[in-house]
């Protein structure tokens, strides 16, 4: 029997550091929850654009500071934000902070508005996941060797170093989110521990679950090495309504579970999740 992870999310938008630090820390206390997530976003997105939304690797080396047991990582890195050379030495930073409970949530970039406004390239999606897969393969080995050369298509690097390294060996685990059949998940089938559905019903997930087995055997990796993963919104009104759309998706083979907690976080939410949703989804 697969053995079903719960983890929290708190998007940093429309919220207050304070109200997140106590819900990461809520959530670090209760053995049932194992991973805690942020998002990366440099504006609001799905609301209103105006309104306080946080750097998400910043915010998350401050509560990786101020935890002690939950794993920690954004749920995930727009790959087009940050040279991935750049991102791979925040990740190795966090993991130190964290004492090894950093997992490297990366994706290749979508947000439009959020590019035009920075000046920020928003390239073709097929560049953008090709981009992704050099960005993977250059993360792997600066975590792994003294020295990086690499000469790819978008991107050089030459006697480059990461140091400290992280913790975790040989890297901390690979989280990939994305649904592109062609491409992405032919990257998540090569790179990831975690495969991040990118959101849609069962049937959608249960399809491109496929796709990505189809990828792996191209490869010859066991699809069984990576774990499938989910978000679903807390409904603070009704639990027994989230308990059943999780359970729908781990019927399907999510493992990988995480409960999105949406500002302003009621009393007590963490625990009352634990108690009265988690106990309810079965593998």
């Amino acid at each position: 029997m697969s053995t079903l992870r719960f983890g929290i999310k708190t998007a940093p938008q429309h919220t207050t550091y304070e109200a997140m630090l106590r819900v990461w820390q809520a959530a670090d206390a209760v053995p049932a929850f194992e991973h805690a997530w942020l998002f990366d976003h440099f504006a609001p997105i799905f609301s209103d654009l105006d309104g306080p939304c946080f750097e998400g690797f910043t915010l998350l080396s401050a509560l990786a500071a101020q935890t002690k047991r939950i794993r920690v990582g954004l749920m995930v890195a727009g790959n087009t934000y940050r040279h991935p050379a750049v991102l791979a030495h925040m990740g190795a930073t966090i993991d130190v902070i964290s004492g090894g409970r950093f997992d490297m949530g990366i994706g290749a970039g979508w947000n439009e508005y959020e590019h035009a406004s920075m000046g920020l390239p928003l390239y073709a999606p097929g560049e953008r996941i090709r981009r992704l897969g050099e960005a993977c393969e250059i993360i792997k080995r600066l975590y792994t060797q003294h020295l990086t050369d690499f000469d790819g298509r978008f991107y050089q690097l030459k006697d480059a170093r990461c140091e400290p390294k992280p913790v975790q060996k040989p890297y901390p685990p690979f989280v990939i989110g994305g649904g592109g059949e062609q491409l992405t998940l032919r990257v998540v089938a090569q790179y990831a521990d975690v495969w991040n559905f990118a959101g849609g019903p069962p049937e959608a997930f249960e399809h491109k679950a496929q796709v990505l087995r189809v990828h792996c055997a191209a490869i010859g990796r066991d699809p069984a090495e990576i774990a499938l993963s989910v978000q679903i919104m807390v409904n603070y009104e009704n639990l027994d309504e989230t308990a059943a759309n999780l359970q729908r998706f781990v019927d399907l083979g999510a493992t990988h579970l995480i409960l999105n907690l949406r500002y302003p976080y009621p009393d007590g939410i963490v625990e009352r999740v634990a108690a009265e949703v988690l106990p309810r989804v079965r593998a």
